[in-house]
C-alpha cells in the first residue's frame, strides 16, 4: 500500500521539510537510541517505540494505535528488521490518519455556496476562535493573503473587541495583504462588530468573510455565550454563517493543544483546526494525534514565519515529512 505519491510542489514540500526538522529529528535522535544493537523489532524495540511516542506528543490513545497496527505487522511478516521500522511508521501512520476523510486537501479552496434568497451571492464565512498567544491573528492574515492569491474578494471583521491589540494587530495584517476590514471600539460588542462585517462583506460581493473573536477560555459558560450570540447575529445576515468554526492552536505547546482543543470543543462546535507555530518546536508529532483524536479536520499548519508558511495540511505529505 503506498500512500505516497508527489502532492505538493517541491517548493512548499521543502517549507514543510524544514518546518518539521526539529520534529523529525528530536524523534530519530531518540529512536536511532532505541534501535541501536537491535537487529529486528522485538518487545524492546516497542516498548521503546511508544514512549517514544508518547514523548513526541502524538498522544496516548493515538500512540496505543500506532503500536497495535505496527504489533500486527510483526506477527504477520515474523521477522522485521530495525531497518525497516521508518518505512513502517510512515505507511501505519498514513494508514491510520487515512481512516479520517480529511487532509487531503492540496490547496486553498472554499466550497460553492448556494445564492442567498435576494438573489445575491453568498459569502464564504469563517469564525476564528482560540485563547490569545496561539497565533490566531497571525492566522487570519496569512489566511487572507492566500484567499486574496486565489483571486477571491475577502472582509475581514475585528470582533476581538476585548483587546485593543487584537484589533490594531489585525489591521495591521488588513494594510499589509490589502484587505477591508470592519472595526469598532475596543469594548464594543463583538456579536454588533460581525453584524457590520457580514453585511459591509454582502454589499461588497466579497467571497469570504473571516470573523476574529475574542480569544480567553477562564470561563466556558461566558465563552459559549458569547460565541453563541455572534453567531445568532451573523445568522441575521447570511442564513446559514458561520460556514466554518476554525479553532487555532499553538502546536508548540504539545498536550496543551490537546486539552485547549477539548475545551474549546466543548464550549462551541469547532468545524476545522489550525495548529500553528511547529517550526520552532519539537512537538509536531501533536498534529498526528490531534488529527486522529478529534474527529475534526486539521485544515492548516503554521510551518514558519514567513506570509507563505501557512500552508494546507495534507496528511500525507506531513507524514511523509516527519518520517523521512
Amino acid at each position: 500500500m503506498s500512500f505516497f505519491k508527489k502532492i505538493f510542489s517541491s517548493e512548499k514540500k521543502e517549507t514543510l521539510d524544514k518546518g518539521l526538522e526539529k520534529s523529525k529529528s528530536s524523534f530519530f535522535n531518540k529512536l536511532n537510541k532505541a534501535v541501536a544493537g537491535k537487529s529486528k523489532v522485538d518487545d524492546d524495540v516497542l516498548d521503546n517505540l511508544e514512549e517514544i511516542l508518547v514523548t513526541s506528543d502524538v498522544g496516548v490513545n493515538t500512540t496505543l494505535k500506532v503500536i497495535e497496527r505496527i504489533e500486527e505487522r510483526v506477527a504477520k511478516d515474523k521477522y522485521l528488521g530495525t531497518s525497516e521500522l521508518n518505512k513502517i511508521l510512515r505507511e501505519e501512520i498514513a494508514g491510520l490518519l487515512s481512516e479520517t476523510n480529511s487532509g487531503e486537501e492540496t490547496d486553498y479552496t472554499i466550497p460553492e455556496l448556494p445564492a442567498q434568497e435576494n438573489g445575491k451571492k453568498t459569502p464564504y464565512v469563517l469564525m476564528v476562535v482560540g485563547v490569545n498567544g496561539v497565533g490566531k491573528t497571525t492566522t487570519i492574515g496569512k489566511l487572507a493573503y492566500q484567499f486574496k492569491k486565489q483571486g477571491l474578494k475577502v472582509v475581514l471583521g475585528a470582533a476581538d473587541t476585548f483587546r485593543a491589540a487584537a484589533i490594531d494587530q489585525l489591521q495591521v495584517w488588513a494594510d499589509r495583504v490589502d484587505v477591508p476590514m470592519i472595526r469598532q471600539e475596543m469594548g464594543s460588542d463583538p456579536a454588533s462588530v460581525a453584524f457590520d462585517a457580514l453585511q459591509s462583506g454582502v454589499n461588497q460581493d466579497a467571497d469570504v468573510i473571516i470573523i476574529d473573536t475574542a480569544g480567553r477560555l477562564h470561563n466556558k459558560v461566558n465563552l459559549m455565550n458569547e460565541l453563541t450570540k455572534v453567531k445568532r447575529v451573523m445568522q441575521k445576515v447570511v442564513g446559514d454563517a458561520p460556514h466554518d468554526v476554525l479553532l487555532v492552536l499553538d502546536g508548540s505547546t504539545g498536550q496543551n493543544a490537546f486539552e485547549q482543543a477539548k475545551q474549546f470543543t466543548a464550549a462551541t462546535e469547532v468545524t476545522s483546526l489550525a495548529v500553528t507555530k511547529l517550526d520552532g518546536t519539537a512537538k509536531g508529532g501533536v498534529v498526528i494525534g490531534i488529527s486522529d483524536q478529534f474527529q475534526i479536520p486539521v485544515k492548516y499548519i503554521g510551518v514558519g514565519e514567513g506570509i507563505e508558511d501557512l500552508q494546507v495540511f495534507n496528511k500525507y505529505e506531513f507524514v511523509d515529512s516527519f518520517f523521512k
